[in-house]
């Protein structure tokens, strides 16, 4: 794949799809920084079990993307320490569920802040290395939601859909830099959080966890499975190789089928 000894930024690394793209890319032998908000002894945990097959050894930052200079300072602090950033992966993202009219301001700006306004910060850092060095990959982990609507996720559907459209606008913008910009976009995928998810609405609904599964969750994936973060992690991973060169503005499904309908 041509990536071993490249500098990886993901954000939102600890946990779920981005811990499997840090695996994958330490894997590859890349120098990877994990992004997290973690106290020291979780993220000692955390980095002891990434390190234990790395050619090159992960660093930790912590950063609340939530706050504008964290979010402004990550990126730079990568680069004071490791040099340019080659391959950028924007993962970090929360979701709040709410009516329109009930959803709390300030939830909001939390989802915008820390799903787009994060991405944005990290960009703008990493990409005039990129453009010098005529060669970056910068990778947005948006949403099927980032393709299609439902209800009562305005703010996570409306930053999802911004992440896509900025993603084509930096890959416009540095297309004849060797610089790549593409946003995948997952369905349904088991994570921890995804699990106790399951878990928490088999109570609430009276109903067992595989028909939670099947009859809400996978309702909209036709495959009724779902993704798995490890696949995920092998796009990416693919994106970020010389061969997908070509690739770039796209908003690449990887959602059993959601947004064929």
């Amino acid at each position: 794949m041509g990536v071993a000894g490249k500098t990886v930024l993901i954000t939102g690394a600890t946990s779920g799809i981005g811990y499997a793209i840090a695996r994958r890319f330490i894997e590859a032998g890349c120098q990877v920084v994990v992004h997290g908000l973690e106290n020291d002894a979780a993220a000692r945990e955390i980095m002891s079990t990434l390190s234990a097959q790395a050619v090159i050894a992960p660093h930790y930052e912590h950063a609340d993307l939530a706050d504008k200079a964290q979010s402004q300072d990550l990126a730079n602090r990568v680069i004071e320490r490791f040099g340019p950033i080659d391959i950028l992966v924007n993962n970090a993202g929360i979701q709040r569920v709410a009516a329109i009219e009930e959803f709390p301001p300030d939830e909001w700006e939390r989802v915008i802040a820390i799903s787009l306004d994060s991405a944005f910060h990290t960009i703008r850092a990493a990409i005039p290395a990129m453009k010098a060095n005529r060669w970056g990959r910068i990778i947005n982990i948006a949403s099927a939601h980032g393709l299609r609507a439902s209800p009562y996720k305005s703010a996570y559907v409306a930053t999802k859909h911004a992440v896509v459209g900025l993603t084509k606008t930096v890959a416009l913008e540095a297309a004849e830099y060797g610089v790549t910009a593409n946003a995948i976009c997952p369905g349904y995928v088991w994570t921890p959080l995804v699990a106790t998810q399951v878990a928490d609405q088999a109570r609430v609904h009276k109903m067992s966890e595989s028909d939670v599964i099947r009859k809400v969750m996978l309702a909209p994936q036709p495959t009724r499975q779902f993704v798995q973060p490890e696949e995920i992690a092998e796009l990416a991973l693919y994106l970020s190789s010389d061969i997908a060169r070509s690739i770039t503005g796209a908003a690449i499904s990887i959602d059993g089928g959601w947004t064929a309908k």
